[in-house]
């Protein structure tokens, strides 16, 4: 970790600095595969599934009977934590709900809004180091209360040819409609294609490693929208005095745990406070079973001291964190201040794995400082708003002469006459 104290402001840039990576040539690799898959479908993704995760398959589907034995190799458990944190993210998202209003501009003029799910959505769950079942909930469940008629997911199975029993107990749970055994860039270029196993859809969600991404961002250029560009997971903490240094500790390791190229960014207005959050997250680090990637991760970030709790929140909107997690007296007040963050955890309880996982929150947020203009995944991640307009005679006179105007300075002569013969029908009467 890199300890700052009292920096300058002309240094946050570089305080904000995520790790680089030299895309150039992952890039072209991506676009091979993804090209392959498009021209060859499923006999390419058999290929890749056996190259990239060494296995051979005979279906790519998943059957029913393969989602009963996972219900049977779940513990209850589990099952009844699955269950609780559905529940929950139900009723945050169904709480989303849009509501249209009809709103008369002008006397006989009236316009509204209808929300319209998404028919087809593709869900994209990673298997490698981490078999992200909680992401499946995240992911389907607004997706259901969406009234999405085509839930797709994919993810990569194991060298047996499964898929982990966790994600399968969570589709089922939260109302996937079929599944398939592929992971990354095949995976993402047979939802984005359409292959003859896998349909095409209209939209693709869910995290992945830099292939993934880079995969995503490749297809949303003209074949398939996608929930946001997205990154390595990363998180920022505030906190002042009066925070618990285990907690903050634990926390930080908890997003460093994610990967080699996630990022923890500490931020604190106590020098106190800055030394018992090393010392504890150093004690914390060699009792991790990932303490090698979280120890990579601590690499890459950044622990700071500043003068004032204006300049550690400052500090915080300029890095534009994924996860904020806010431990200091006045986090109400704070919290006020928050301009750019994907999600916000308040107090000392509040930690990230609540949100992660069962608070009811959703987890897919913006990385890399897109929280500077994306939200994370909510319902109308799944929804268009489909715009209506009604004129009557009165509303074609109320706003008539103002559209022609309009239309001839733009010099657009068809656009004036579509209201001009309106307008002559309506006095002719």
């Amino acid at each position: 970790m890199k300890i700052i104290k009292r920096p300058r402001q002309e240094d946050w840039a570089e305080i904000c600095q995520r790790p680089h990576l030299d895309i150039t040539q992952l890039m072209s690799t991506v676009n091979t595969v993804l090209c392959d898959i498009k021209t060859r479908g499923d006999k390419a993704v058999y290929e890749y599934e056996e190259r990239f995760d060494h296995v051979v398959l005979n279906s790519l589907s998943v059957t029913e009977s393969e989602i009963d034995e996972a219900e049977t190799l779940v513990s209850k458990e589990l099952k009844d934590a699955i269950a609780l944190a559905h529940e929950n993210i139900y009723q945050f998202h169904a709480a989303q709900k849009f509501e249209g209003q009809k709103i008369k501009t002008r006397p006989g003029v009236e316009c509204w809004q209808k929300s319209v799910p998404i028919e087809k959505v593709g869900l994209y769950i990673p298997g490698g180091t981490a078999p992200l079942f909680s992401t499946v909930l995240m992911l389907a469940t607004p997706a259901k209360i969406a009234g999405c008629k085509e839930i797709v997911l994919c993810t990569p199975p194991n060298r047996e040819g499964k898929v982990n029993p966790a994600i399968l107990v969570a589709a089922r749970t939260a109302g996937v409609s079929k599944i398939f055994k592929a992971g990354g860039v095949q995976a993402i270029g047979a939802m984005a294609y359409g292959t003859e196993s896998v349909p095409k859809v209209f939209k693709i969600f869910g995290p992945g490693n830099q292939y993934v991404m880079a995969a995503k961002q490749q297809v949303s250029l003209g074949d398939v929208a996608i929930d946001m560009p997205a990154g390595p997971s990363e998180v920022c903490v505030l906190a002042d005095e009066t925070a618990n240094a285990v907690f903050v500790a634990a926390d930080l390791l908890s997003q460093a745990e994610h990967g080699v190229d996630s990022q923890v960014l500490f931020v604190t207005t106590s020098e106190k406070m800055l030394n018992k959050v090393i010392d504890e997250t150093n004690r914390q680090l060699n009792l991790l079973p990932r303490r090698e990637m979280a120890k990579k991760s601590l690499d890459n970030s950044r622990f700071v001291l500043v003068e004032s709790a204006g300049e550690m929140m400052a500090l915080s909107n300029a890095y534009a964190p994924e996860h904020l997690i806010i431990q200091t007296a006045n986090y109400q007040e704070m919290a006020e201040k928050v301009v750019n963050a994907g999600s916000v955890f308040l107090g000392q309880y509040a930690c990230e794995s609540a949100g992660d996982y069962a608070s009811g929150t959703n987890h897919t947020l913006p990385t890399h400082g897109y929280a500077t203009a994306y939200s994370g995944v909510n319902l109308d991640s799944y929804c268009r708003k489909v715009t209506f307009q009604h004129l009557t005679e009165e509303g074609i006179r109320e706003i008539g002469p103002a559209v022609e105007l309009m239309a001839a300075a733009e010099q657009l002569d068809a656009h004036k006459n579509a209201m001009t013969v309106r307008i002559q029908e309506i006095a002719s009467k």
